[in-house]
């Protein structure tokens, strides 16, 4: 009776375990198995049509529009629906050849015969004004909008940066950006594409056996819009812009203004540069590929931030700065120069001038032999076991001011720069096989400092700030909220008394009122400056010019380096002080000044031979 009634407990058991396996098979059949069916059949029946976004608007920082969109269109073809057509007439309406057409339409067999696929990217609106009338005449074709880049006036193309299609590595790597997707490179496109790009849409359709479409799916209950990426207000005046870019015409070098109070970059201008609408449509690959094969003018170089050069005497005014804060120096120290700093074997010539000479007439007269005096009592400093230690000293007051490192901006491949440590001589010399006047030339901006005109720009913007500065940046705000990345709003003190500043300002607005920067004088502004001849072994010297105004409350801090052309005064300082006229009184009274400047070629100096100078002296301006 016992066995009988366990028997039974299994058999029951059994019956529910069976049971259990059965409902859990066909909960797996309608749940998992129909479904993917179904999922099938819809993608059978079903179209996505993505709906691109319009990119983000660029404006200046007075709210001119600098960047705006244009309609294009990209022709889609379904292979299975097209029918026999003319295809002369066909070719003539999109401007292609027989040749295109039959490599697109191969291409686009291979991909799919019933999916559609693009058979002609970037229509232009004008061609597609005519072409759509005709379309309905070629089944099989339909044109999904697009929006191109235009531009309101043909500058900045260095600071914009530019669109172009994705590659399969980033659709690879990004699981947002899918085959025909387009990104912004370089420049503003590049640092804020996650704020311009806006987001994607879809609308969803209904298709027949034969790809056929028969009308909206769901009524358009399923679709999504796209949304319109977030506009720019960049910090960039768009005429000075355009006027750097007047003024540079036929030179090579770089302008960067900054506005001290913010570290917003109101201009920078890279010469020889290029028509941002160049890289705008079907032409951007055949024109990228031309202004990437220029060897000798090189276009797409970006010397604002990608080129390093020696700062030449554009660099005293640090040296003095720091002889001040280390106390080897005083406002009243005064140095002898005899046509030269003369050491031993060691001579760095200077030019001809009273002597001797108080700080703010070093500055203003730019001497070398002050300078050299200044720099060897920094590094013999008895403060300090050693040159090695007195020199690291030195070299962490010059990553203070934003030298020898990237400083932040949005160009991603923005220059360290160079400024060497003492473990760099100790190398090249050995331990303790070096001393002050080794690395004298360092005194007069020379030697082995590196600095890009950005750097150059914003040490400039520190004087005028008397201690700190801003990471200079492109955008003033983004979209309707004007938010801002939070690293730009940060303050970047100098462990340099603001007492010591003033008196390199009284040094600067001496260069320009009886020194050697005399020709970048304005009336009813205070402008303050230093000149700069930075030595290039490998031609003619750079003419270097830094300057803020007013000297009080600046509202603009500026580096020009204008390459192979001489003295600073001679280009590089009148180039500025238009700049800074143009900004402050949004006219120029210099007519012959600016008539001099903008007929002025130099360019002819790229393609002359480069000859290699071996200099054992050091000049000054």
């Amino acid at each position: 009776m016992k066995d009988a009634f366990v028997n039974r407990k299994y058999m029951v058991m059994g019956l529910i375990i069976i049971a259990g396996v059965a409902l859990i098979i066909r909960l797996f059949i309608i749940q998992v198995v129909k479904d993917t069916y179904r999922l099938s059949a819809d993608n059978n029946v079903l179209r996505y049509v993505t709906q691109y976004p319009a990119r983000g608007l660029i404006y200046d920082r007075y709210g001119n529009l600098i960047v705006s969109n244009q309609a294009a269109y990209d022709l889609m073809v379904v292979p299975s629906q097209t029918a026999k057509l003319d295809t002369m007439t066909f070719c003539n309406d999109l401007g292609i050849s027989i040749e295109v057409f039959r490599e697109r339409m191969k291409a686009a067999k291979i991909y799919s015969r019933r999916a559609p696929s693009v058979f002609l990217k970037q229509i232009s609106m004008e061609t597609y004004a005519k072409f759509q009338e005709k379309l309905f005449t070629y089944p099989g074709f339909y044109v999904q909008p697009r929006t191109l880049r235009k531009y309101s006036r043909p500058v900045a193309a260095h600071l914009l940066g530019y669109v172009s299609e994705v590659d399969e590595a980033l659709v690879k790597k990004d699981p947002y950006y899918k085959t025909g997707d387009y990104i912004g490179k370089l420049g503003i496109e590049e640092a804020y594409e996650k704020d311009l790009r806006g987001k994607r849409g879809v609308k969803i359709f209904m298709v027949d056996v034969y790809s056929r479409l028969k009308g909206s799916y769901a009524k358009g209950e399923m679709d999504t819009v796209a949304e319109h990426g977030s506009d720019i207000i960049s910090g960039i005046d768009l005429d000075l812009q355009e006027y750097g870019e007047k003024l540079m015409q036929n030179k090579t070098g770089s302008i960067v203004a900054i506005e001290p109070e913010s570290g917003e970059i109101l201009a920078l201008v890279s010469s020889p540069n290029y028509d941002p609408g160049l890289l705008v449509g079907r032409v951007r690959s055949e024109n990228f590929a031309r202004l990437q094969s220029d060897s000798i003018y090189k276009p797409l170089f970006n010397r604002a931030f990608m080129a390093s050069y020696p700062p030449g005497s554009t660099f005293k005014p640090i040296n003095g700065l720091i002889g001040l804060q280390e106390k080897v120096i005083v406002p009243s120290t005064e140095f002898g120069c005899s046509n030269g700093y003369h050491a031993g074997s060691i001579t760095v010539r200077c030019h001809s001038h009273r002597s001797p000479l108080d700080l703010v007439d070093a500055i203003a007269n730019s001497c070398n032999s002050y300078f050299c005096q200044t720099y060897r009592r920094i590094l013999e400093n008895p403060d300090y076991g050693s040159i090695s230690e007195a020199f690291d000293k030195w070299k962490s007051y010059l990553n203070e001011f934003g030298f020898g490192k990237k400083l932040g901006s949005e160009f991603p491949n923005e220059l360290n720069g160079v400024i060497p440590s003492s473990s760099y001589f100790d190398k090249l010399y050995h331990k303790g096989g070096w001393k002050a006047l080794t690395v004298i030339s360092m005194a007069i901006g020379q030697g082995e400092i590196g600095t890009t005109p950005l750097q150059m720009a914003n040490m400039t913007a520190a004087i005028a700030n008397r201690g700190y500065y801003y990471t200079p940046h492109i955008v003033k705000s983004i979209g309707a909220d004007h938010r801002i990345d939070p690293r730009f709003t940060v303050k970047h003190s100098i462990s340099i008394d603001s007492v010591n500043f003033e008196e390199i300002v009284k040094g600067m607005e001496a260069a320009v009122k009886e020194g050697t920067a005399r020709v970048a004088a304005l009336d009813s502004i205070i402008v303050c400056g230093k000149t700069g001849t930075a030595q290039n072994p490998h031609g003619d010297d750079h003419s270097v010019f830094i300057a803020f105004a007013p000297k009080d409350h600046p509202k603009i801090a500026i580096a020009v380096y204008v390459e192979n052309s001489g003295f600073g005064a001679t280009y590089a300082a009148p180039v500025a002080s238009l700049m800074i006229e143009k900004y402050l009184k949004r006219r120029i009274t210099n007519k012959p000044m600016e008539q001099r400047m903008l007929e002025l070629n130099l360019i002819h100096k790229l393609t002359e031979p480069k000859i290699e100078k071996q200099r054992t002296n050091l000049e000054g301006d």
